[in-house]
């Protein structure tokens, strides 16, 4: 069984800055795909960014390429997403995914959440104006 926790969601201005964790348990992190998705009110679930524990580049939606930055920290068996320039439209449950299922070419993690199996339970992110 893969086990996620989610961490480091709260409220902030817009502009502002938050870094999101998710530990996972250890023997999930070996060759998995491990990624951050939202789900604002009335949306479907929207994938952000992912990242292949085994390296590789990571993948980002178009919405947050050059605010948000997905990393590993393989010592601690956790992945971050340090989303800054934050804007109201990030406003959004989100939620830490792990997968050990398929990959693009060079090791790309899909950003659909179809792709993901396991979940965490969320962590809450509101961005005022």
């Amino acid at each position: 069984q893969v086990h996620l926790v989610e961490s480091g969601g709260g409220s902030v201005q817009a502009g502002g800055s938050l870094r999101l964790s998710c530990a996972a348990s250890s023997y999930t992190w070996s060759n998995f795909c491990l990624g951050w998705f939202r789900q604002a009110p009335g949306n479907g679930r929207e994938g952000v960014a992912t990242i292949y524990t085994g390296g590789g580049s990571p993948t980002y939606a178009d919405s947050v390429k050059g605010r948000f930055t997905i990393s590993q920290d393989n010592a601690n068996n956790t992945v971050y997403l340090q989303m800054n320039s934050l804007e109201p439209e990030d406003t959004a449950v989100y939620y830490c995914a792990a997968d050990p299922g398929r990959r693009g070419k060079n090791n790309i993690c899909y950003l659909s959440f179809l792709e993901y199996n396991y979940w965490g339970q969320g962590t809450q992110v509101t961005v005022s104006s």
